[in-house]
């Protein structure tokens, strides 16, 4: 299977994640997957009481650069850690 068909499998097994990881999980995978289907964040960084809309950005912008296919391997990566932790 080529990395795109395990990326596109891992974005469907992120979905059945028993337990909702912590937000600096949740965060990462946001930004991986991002990174892996649009490329570098775009626009202005949310402000006033959007925090949420602000941590996304952050965190998208933090791996600005990074290689569609790195980012690719390392979703897939971070959600087969995930279901390993919290689905056993």
């Amino acid at each position: 299977m080529d990395l795109e068909n395990k990326f596109q499998e891992a974005v469907k097994n992120s979905k059945n994640i028993s337990q909702k990881p912590t937000n600096e999980e949740l965060l990462k995978l946001y930004a991986l997957y991002k990174q892996s289907t649009e490329g570098n964040v775009i626009g202005e960084r949310p402000e006033g009481f959007d925090f949420k809309g602000a941590a996304k950005y952050d965190a998208w912008s933090e791996i600005k650069g990074a290689e569609k296919s790195t980012c690719m391997q390392e979703y897939i990566d971070l959600v087969e850690s995930l279901l390993s932790k919290y689905n056993g």
